[in-house]
């Protein structure tokens, strides 16, 4: 759940449960998986034509800011497991397994005898202790992350590796500037050559705007 949140740049409550009424979580019935442009059964298709799977993709249906019906897809990124795709096709497996409805969210899981679920406050617990394991290393405390985090994460990712914001902005569903406000100025890969860029293009001239003589 925490690599389809980063690379779907999710709001929490659409991939763990929350008590937040407002939330919309993901179902598997909103999961479309394609292999190249052939889309594949979700709930029937081979397990071998799920592990060939190209692509996958979410169908916003009640999702903040979502365009009801649209679908927002990505490909593999050639991880060997931090991937969308992967993430993904590991969580249909795990549901078609134990017989799961159409309308059950894509943060359940069996334990055994029942159905639960992962949590944002499971999830805020796991990235706090990893935190306080490391942390140290790059200057974060436990208290400085949350689930919410993750989001911006994958912003700044993007960002890093020089997307356009624009484009960062449609996956991500803002409709405004606000995404500006998640993402971090001190990130090495962003300001490390923009003193060289500054030297480079810092010799221009105005166009002349006194009258001729």
């Amino acid at each position: 759940m925490i690599t389809l949140g980063f690379f779907f740049l999710l709001r929490p409550g659409e991939y763990a449960f929350t008590d937040n009424s407002d939330a919309a979580p993901f179902r598997l019935q909103d999961v479309h998986v394609l292999r190249y442009n052939v889309r594949l059964s979700v709930l029937t298709c081979p397990e071998h034509d799920l592990d060939t799977a190209t692509h996958v993709a979410l169908e916003f249906t009640k999702q903040k800011n979502g365009v009801r019906g649209e679908l927002v897809g990505l490909g593999r990124s050639g991880h060997p497991f931090l991937c969308p795709v992967k993430a993904m096709i590991d969580r249909i497996k795990h549901l078609r397994l134990h017989q799961a409805h159409p309308t059950h969210h894509i943060y359940q899981y069996y334990t055994g005898t029942r159905w639960a679920a992962i949590t944002t406050s499971e999830l805020t617990q796991h990235f706090r202790h990893a935190t306080y394991l490391l942390g140290h290393t790059v200057g974060i405390n436990p208290s400085d992350i949350s689930i919410r985090s993750l989001r911006s994460s994958g912003a700044m990712a993007l960002l890093c590796a020089d997307v356009d914001p624009d484009r960062i902005r449609l996956l991500g569903r803002w409709r405004s500037d606000e995404m500006m406000r998640y993402l971090h100025v001190q990130a090495f890969p962003i300001v490390a050559p923009l003193a060289s860029l500054m030297v480079q293009h810092g010799f221009f001239t105005f166009i002349p705007n006194n009258p001729l003589g």
